[in-house]
């Protein structure tokens, strides 16, 4: 199991209270009149050797969680500790040496690449901006990078326009394990890849984990990958994490109402399933990250909201062994099913019939 395969310990990764606010300017004068509040208060952590899950729909900042993680956004408060060492206050110079313990995999495998370089040159690249020497020659250790990653070799003088997006992305990984790095944040790294490709790359980056030790932080929407891949799953909605938890728990007991929600969208391909199943359909839209709504984010969606979710903010806290919710009325542990939700009748068994695309010939 790969759970098996965590250190426990001091995290690798601890993220407390993080916030990213992008300012709103008007007038002549451009003052600031209102804040985007994309992050609004992020906590939790990754231990050696684990793959925490970030999911959540679009426009919930968990993209923003990992460039912020990275260095690539500066955040407006909160605190990044890598092995115990403070990164939110650091300045791309002093980030500099870190990057060799901290790599990210984009989303976009046409975009990442440039398509002017050949690939000897965009895998080689971090081992000249490190200025690392290595034993044969930057050449010979940019080959054995491709065929870790499953590619030729020979590739090394072609250019990216000559792969097919699988391949790109392959590339892309190999580049970012030039540098050895310790924690890898993998941004989508198959949502821009043909179905059939994805269980290929998901494959390779678990294959990797267990033979170089990483610790991954996987942003994602495809709740499918998200379980095939993950120690531990974070939720996140309108900027905040809501739940925490072990994957197989999550899937199988969710506590908060929009992670149930959420399962419940997942298709199943069992069509005998899905005649007995029918989905949380949630009323309403998202509410913007400009003028979120006062106490918990998810009320005004809620089929559970009450007073107190109106005027306070659920804190994110235990609701029973290693799950965290952020709810001030978590789903029950008896296995009854809770209340039909406002628009629809509620899935007595959310989650289940996921499936876990296999490893393709």
């Amino acid at each position: 199991m790969k759970a098996e395969k965590v250190e426990s310990g001091t995290p690798l990764l601890e993220v407390t209270d993080l916030r990213k606010h992008f300012p709103v300017h008007a007038g002549l004068l451009r003052r600031q009149v209102a804040a985007v509040k994309a992050v609004d208060g992020v906590t939790f952590s990754v231990n050696k050797g684990e793959t925490l899950g970030l999911v959540g729909e679009s426009g919930c900042g968990k993209t923003t969680t990992g460039r912020m993680i990275m260095r690539l956004l500066d955040p407006s408060s909160g605190s990044i500790r890598f092995e115990g060492r403070e990164l939110a206050d650091l300045s791309q110079r002093g980030m500099r040496p870190l990057r060799r313990d901290i790599q990210m995999i984009f989303q976009d495998p046409y975009s990442s690449l440039n398509p002017r370089k050949t690939v000897g040159s965009i895998v080689g690249a971090p081992f000249h901006l490190q200025k690392i020497a290595t034993p044969h020659g930057v050449k010979k250790a940019v080959q054995e990078l491709l065929e870790l990653v499953g590619l030729n070799p020979e590739h090394y003088n072609r250019y990216p326009h000559e792969f097919s997006g699988g391949q790109r992305q392959r590339i892309g990984i190999a580049r970012t394990l030039a540098l050895k790095p310790r924690l890898i944040v993998a941004d989508e790294p198959v949502s821009a890849l043909d179905v059939s490709i994805q269980a290929q790359v998901v494959n390779l980056l678990e294959d990797l984990q267990d033979e170089l030790g990483l610790t991954y932080v996987v942003i994602a929407h495809d709740l499918s990958v998200v379980r095939h891949i993950s120690d531990r799953v974070a939720v996140m909605y309108l900027g905040r994490i809501v739940e925490i938890a072990d994957r197989e728990d999550l899937y199988a007991d969710p506590k908060h109402p929009y992670t149930k929600a959420l399962l419940s969208a997942v298709p199943i391909p069992d069509p005998n399933v899905r005649q007995d199943r029918e989905r949380i359909r949630l009323k309403g839209d998202v509410p913007s990250p400009l003028d979120p709504p006062p106490g918990c984010p998810f009320h005004p969606r809620c089929w559970k909201a009450q007073d107190v979710c109106r005027t306070t903010v659920p804190p994110l806290e235990e609701k029973a062994a290693g799950r965290l919710a952020a709810c001030h009325f978590p789903e029950s542990t008896d296995g009854a099913p809770p209340p039909p939700p406002r628009g629809g009748d509620a899935d007595p068994h959310p989650g289940w019939g996921l499936t876990v695309r296999k490893t393709l010939p």
